[in-house]
Formats: C-alpha cells, structure tokens, sequence
C-alpha cells in the first residue's frame, strides 16, 4: 500500500465525526406491487429470515402498496438520521437465465427490478444512488449495461449463486468489456449465500472475479470475500493476491460484523496494509452485531457500540472501533455521480 492510501484510509476511520460516507451495499426490497416487476416465491416468502425481516420491520406481506412504503420510509428515516452515512447505493436484485438468456420465474426466488431501482433513486436523489443488477446470462445484458449507465448507475450488482451464473465464464467477457467502456463497477457476492433459496455456493469464491478484473472492470467483492462460515475464512490468501495483481479490485466490509463473518473482520483488522482496499457498506436491512468488539475494545467504547442503535453509525463504530480502515464508495466516483 503507498503512503497516500494508507493517509486516505487512516483518514476516513478518524473523519467519521462527517457526514460524509457513501453505503455501497444496501438493499432496495419490495413486493410486487403494480408495474414495479418486482417479484418473489412463496418459498422465500416462508422462509425464516424472511418472516424476521418482516416482523422485525412490522411489514405485512398481505398488503405489498404499504409494506413497500414502510420498508422506504424506515431506510430513509434511519440514513437521515446517520451521523456518519450521507448516501446509500440502493441495489436491485435480477433473476434465473435460462441458455436462451429468458428469465426463469420458476427458478427465480427474488427479484428487484431496475426500473424499481431508478424510480426509487430519482424519488430521493438526495440520499440514494442508483446499484441496478445485471445477471450477465440474460439476452440484453450489454444493452442493459448500456441502459443502466445512461440512466446513472454507479455500480452493477450481481449474486452469482443465487443467479445461477460463474463469473469465470469465458462467454461473459463481452457483457465485461461493456462494464469497462461505461466505468461501471461490478459488486459481486462472495462466500455462502444464505438469504435466498436456490443457490450453487461454489459460485461464490472469488477466484471467479479473475476474469473481470483482467477486463479491466474495477470490481467490488462483496463482504470481504468473507467465507461466511462462522470460523473458516479460506479465502483470506485469495484476498490478499486479488489486492497485490489488480489495482482495479475492492472488496465492502458489509456483514462483517455478522457471527457468520466475522472472523474475516478480525483477520482484517490485523492487515492494515489490505484496507485501502475496503469500501464501507452494511447491508442493511440485516442487523449489525457488536459481538466482534467484546473484549477487544474498552468499556466506554463498548457501550456505546450498545447504545447506538442507527444500524449505520454502529456499523462504522464498531469497524473503527476495532481499528479496521475503511474508505467511501464516492472515491471511486466522479464528482458528478456523487453530485
């Protein structure tokens, strides 16, 4: 790491006190409602973690106009209410691809359309920034490269494992040539997949990334490339080569405080010289815990980790509590996307 990183890193970790954070990694929900071509399957919609999200935000899936309104106006109440968190990229959610590149519903447990994504963005441009997603198997995915971009899309989202896709696919390269030529970052999943349904877990290890990256894509991996198996975190070496071979690669310390994640977050703390490379998000609406920081940092410090309740601001002080360096997504932008 040069010696400017390691100042703008130090720097973001002890400027907190601004309001100046962008969140790379939140997530737009809703149910279908109207045209807004969002979509999800009654499986998921059984599932425990999903009848938690709803219960823990009193959302009713029997009523989709006004669960959608309150999931918005929550999210929107608590970034306002941030005394770290400016802006928050909202990110969409694309479904299953069949060969012929048609979207599977069948096998499509979740789905946040992009156009839902932009309505949203151009709603609150204040606070929100535009993360559509894009499975690169879909028919018109360099036109909706194209699309999204012309539309101000900071960032494309993608969940291979759920999406049913391998970045390494060789086929994919145009779709990543697209992302270059429009400055897109690619903000992939890393690790296990344990919210939505259908997955291939092998999708998610951050070799696959290779090929983007070398197609010049600057590429954000999700979580920290966290295995996201409570104590075994074998892609910490996969890590620490991504960040010395490819100047274009990032990775979000969004869930890191999840008991699942968090061992990378400790491992993380101890290399100061990968964190210029981390990019802060939450992934909200999950909770952030401060297990992570019990007996690692003092009493007062602790508590008021406890205390904070802003599902933002504890997820910076608990990172920085723990002397994990940071930077904000708007580094990456141009002053004209963040504007």
């Amino acid at each position: 790491m040069t010696h400017s990183e390691q100042r703008s890193t130090n720097n973001t970790s002890q400027n907190t006190t601004q309001k100046s954070l962008i969140d790379c990694h939140v997530h737009l929900a809703a149910l279908p409602e109207g045209d807004n071509g969002c979509f999800i399957s009654p499986k998921l919609l059984r599932s425990p973690l999903f009848r938690f999200l709803l219960w823990k935000h009193e959302l009713s899936p029997t009523e989709p106009r006004e669960t959608n309104r309150q999931y918005l106006d929550h999210l929107l109440a608590e970034l306002r209410a941030s005394r770290y968190v400016s802006k928050a990229v909202l990110l969409g959610m694309d479904g299953f691809y069949d060969q012929s590149g048609l979207l599977n519903r069948q096998h499509t447990d979740f789905l946040i359309s992009n156009d839902y994504v932009f309505k949203t963005v151009q709603a609150y441009p204040d606070v929100f920034l535009a993360g559509p997603s894009i499975n690169p198997q879909r028919g018109d995915a360099i036109d909706e490269v194209h699309r999204c971009a012309d539309a101000g899309a900071v960032l494309i989202k993608v969940l291979p494992n759920a999406q049913h896709f391998d970045p390494a696919d060789r086929n994919y390269r145009p779709f990543y040539r697209a992302l270059a030529e429009r400055r897109l970052p690619f903000l992939s999943h890393v690790g296990y997949e344990f919210s939505l349904i259908g997955k291939d877990q092998s999708l998610g290890d951050p070799e696959r990334l290779r090929l983007a990256l070398e197609e010049g894509v600057t590429v954000v991996a999700a979580h920290a490339c966290s295995y996201g198996l409570i104590f075994y975190e074998k892609f910490l070496p996969t890590f620490r080569d991504l960040c010395q071979r490819y100047p274009n690669f990032y990775a979000d310390i969004s869930a890191l405080t999840q008991p699942h994640r968090m061992k990378m977050l400790l491992h993380l703390r101890q290399h100061p010289d990968l964190q210029s490379r981390l990019l802060f998000g939450t992934d909200y609406p999950l909770p952030v815990f401060h297990l992570a920081a019990w007996g690692r940092v003092g009493p007062g410090k602790l508590w008021g980790m406890i205390r904070t309740t802003n599902l933002f601001d504890r997820q910076v002080e608990v990172c920085t509590g723990l002397r994990l360096g940071f930077r904000s997504f708007g580094e990456l932008l141009a002053p004209s996307a963040t504007s």
